[in-house]
């Protein structure tokens, strides 16, 4: 299986007077423009989804959105799962993935720094060994769910993702 793992795009700070709870998030027009950007560089490389999963909060699921638009996945289809909440353990999310066994290409939309433990956990360290920025995007093959045992194939930044579009 391959795993996409999508750290959400740019949202309005929490320091800003305007600023919703924190579930209620949502990208900034920066964020909107910049994520479009990286998933129209990751749907040029052919990429196309058996499934997606977001986190339930806004922001995640904007970017989530975003995504299913340039991989032609409808957006209905998406699934919300709070296994990619901030703070979940995150080999509940590898877990629920292990529960589907047709499928090859799955994108996730999570949160900083629960993004960094599930790649971690999917490849079995014992630490993080990123730090994604905003609208990153890293790939992980996973060869068993349970135990997890994947590789990291790439991770790749959002500006170096514009660049190379």
């Amino acid at each position: 299986m391959r795993l996409y793992i999508v750290r959400h795009g740019i949202a309005i700070d929490r320091e800003d007077p305007k600023c919703p709870p924190e579930a209620e998030r949502y990208l900034t027009e920066e964020g909107v423009e910049k994520t479009k950007q990286v998933a129209e560089a990751v749907a040029a490389l052919g990429i196309q989804a058996d499934l997606m999963f977001s986190s339930p909060y806004v922001r995640a699921t904007q970017t989530a959105a975003i995504f299913a638009s340039e991989l032609e996945y409808s957006k209905q289809k998406i699934r919300r799962t709070d296994s990619l909440l901030p703070g979940a353990e995150p080999g509940a999310f590898l877990r629920e993935l292990a529960r589907e066994k047709d499928v090859s290409t799955v994108l996730c939309f999570g949160h900083a720094p629960h993004v960094d433990g599930l790649l971690a956990a999917a490849v079995g360290a014992s630490r993080h060994i990123t730090s994604m920025k905003k609208a990153g995007v890293a790939l992980v093959e996973l060869k068993r769910l349970s135990p997890p045992n994947g590789q990291l194939v790439w991770l790749i930044t959002p500006k170096l993702m514009r660049k190379a579009k």
